[in-house]
């Protein structure tokens, strides 16, 4: 096993069954790699934006409005059932959670790629970055 950077046309990547042995196979691999490497960047462009867009839907704080209740009830002994606010921002959280897992996973995938030290396989994931950085970027805009 080689613990340095090679051009070779062979290689396993991630999968025993991921066996690459020709150039056609390497060419293929490396555009596989690439739009796994756009995808991660637009996962994390993505997950900014669900962020930030949650957090403006979002009431200012679930707090108060549980302070606001509890004013406006006190005659009341029961607890208050789960307010909707409450439940959109779990059912969001629990939302932008699976997408952090899938970005975990993803990224992993990625770094273990390129740890198969082949240089195709890292120039196919470092202009994955950049085509998906180039390509996610306008997510961003704040409107």
């Amino acid at each position: 096993f080689q613990m340095h950077f090679f051009f070779s046309d062979k290689v396993v990547l991630l999968f025993d069954f991921w066996n690459v042995h020709s150039p056609a196979g390497m060419a293929l691999s490396v555009l596989v790699i690439l739009l796994l490497a756009v995808l991660y960047e637009s996962i994390k462009f993505g997950k900014a934006k669900l962020l930030h867009q949650s957090l403006v839907s979002m009431p200012t704080s679930t707090s108060q409005q549980h302070e606001e209740t509890d004013q406006g009830s006190s005659s009341s002994s029961e607890l208050p059932p789960v307010s909707r606010p409450r439940l959109r921002w779990f059912l969001c959280h629990f939302g932008q959670s699976l997408i952090h897992m899938a970005q975990v996973v993803i990224g992993y995938f990625i770094m273990l790629a390129v740890m198969s030290y082949n240089t195709w396989i890292f120039l196919g994931v470092v202009l994955g970055s950049a085509v998906g950085y180039y390509l996610a970027y306008p997510l961003l805009r704040i409107d």
